[in-house]
């Protein structure tokens, strides 16, 4: 089939090369002028990782990205209360990486214009309009900045994979309305530190009143035995503050972040030192998403990633989740010689799963045990008081509902 992809993000690279892979013709537009390597740092779990190995990505992602060896909890004394080995480490067939998103972006295109051609892979290219015309669909590119009308394509699927604020799912819901802000406000940046536990290990520190999310993107350390760091500040928004659109580049200073995370000072890692030691900016933005849809496809358009279900970044899931739909899209492809019914069966498997993440990142995903944690042990916990089977229960049912509890995962190919 001819497949047109709206959108050059991970999402629709990673569906673009799984497509290929199975012998369609597909072609990418992506809105920006030259994809560069912006951004900070995200994990790909293993589910995820098993259908970038099988597209061949694995060697070439672990060459710019951390394998995982662990994940912690710790409260805001510092004090450890759940810890778990990750990817590998935990029994999976495959690895759990931690890698600077823009970097991955950037691989994933070059690779995408080796496998593809350099054709197929258009930038400056922003879906302006689409229309079903019988046994095809036409979508039409312009030039974001002049308007300039850059294709007109055809093809026998359009698939919408244009993000948070896809064009795409706007027709196809003109109604909806604007993201839902969770009253949350994230704050990311990087900085180079000396390695913490293992030099490979995610750690989850605070409550959601007030957390940080701290993981290294990168196993090179420079001359002074310093290691690229990546965190996430998460906050409640402060009174009278009002930030309501989800901005990835927006920067603010340190001086706030310095002084609410002041006595975040612990034995393994001391996070104001972190956060002035921060280069490149620090980035700010609303942690939103989108209620589930009850449907992403209509006759030969569909959705996919951010664009069919952006959610809150809790339990390391959402780039994870686009990589599960273009696995999800070239299966039911597979299965259907007809498109609108390939479509539906995506839509089938698809839609409930991923509004069930949706859904429980909302009650907090995994992170529930560090509310859990606080409410119950404010000043910090003596020895034998941690709760480790209630604890253990909230982490393996999150596993189940995302799709990667080890058993389930490792009886796939």
């Amino acid at each position: 089939m001819k497949i047109i992809i709206a959108g050059g993000g991970i999402g629709g690279l990673v569906t673009a090369m799984r497509l290929h892979q199975d012998g369609h013709d597909v072609k990418v537009f992506e809105s920006v002028k030259e994809v560069t390597p912006l951004g900070v740092g995200i994990n790909l779990l293993p589910h995820s990782v098993r259908v970038l190995t099988n597209i061949g990505m694995q060697e070439k992602i672990a060459k710019i990205a951390v394998p995982t060896e662990e994940l912690v909890y710790a409260n805001r004394q510092g004090q450890f209360f759940w810890s778990e080995p990750r990817g590998k480490h935990a029994g999976y067939r495959w690895p759990q990486f931690s890698i600077h998103r823009g970097k991955f972006q950037v691989l994933l295109w070059e690779e995408a214009m080796r496998v593809l051609g350099t054709d197929k892979l258009i930038p400056n290219a922003h879906l302006q309009d689409f229309q079903e015309l019988g046994d095809q669909v036409k979508a039409i590119f312009i030039n974001r900045e002049t308007g300039e009308m850059i294709a007109e394509e055809f093809g026998d699927i359009l698939i919408g994979a244009d993000g948070i604020h896809s064009n795409v799912r706007k027709k196809l819901y003109p109604e909806e309305g604007g993201v839902v802000f969770s009253g949350n406000v994230l704050y990311r940046g990087t900085a180079r530190m000396k390695p913490y536990l293992t030099g490979a290990s995610m750690a989850m520190i605070g409550s959601m009143q007030q957390k940080m999310v701290i993981y290294p993107i990168s196993t090179e350390l420079d001359a002074e035995g310093y290691q690229l760091i990546n965190w996430v500040a998460n906050l409640r928004q402060a009174s009278g503050k009002e930030i309501t659109v989800r901005d990835w580049n927006r920067t603010v200073g340190k001086e706030e972040l310095l002084d609410l995370y002041k006595s975040w000072k612990f034995d393994w890692i001391d996070v104001p030192e972190m956060i002035e030691k921060t280069n490149g900016g620090i980035f700010e933005f609303p942690m939103s998403d989108r209620n589930p849809l009850p449907r992403w496809s209509f006759g030969r358009v569909t959705l996919l990633g951010d664009a069919a279900h952006p959610m809150y970044p809790i339990g390391s899931n959402g780039a994870s989740q686009a990589i599960l739909d273009a696995d999800a899209l070239a299966l039911a492809l597979q299965n259907h010689a007809d498109a609108i019914e390939a479509l539906k069966a995506y839509d089938a498997e698809r839609v409930p799963a991923t509004a069930q993440v949706v859904l429980q990142n909302r009650q907090k995903g995994p992170d529930f045990i560090m509310d859990l944690m606080e409410e119950r042990f404010p000043k910090g916990f003596q020895e034998g008081e941690v709760p480790h089977a209630e604890l253990a229960e909230v982490m393996a049912h999150y596993k189940k509902v995302a799709g990667f509890d080890v058993e389930t995962l490792n009886s796939k190919a």
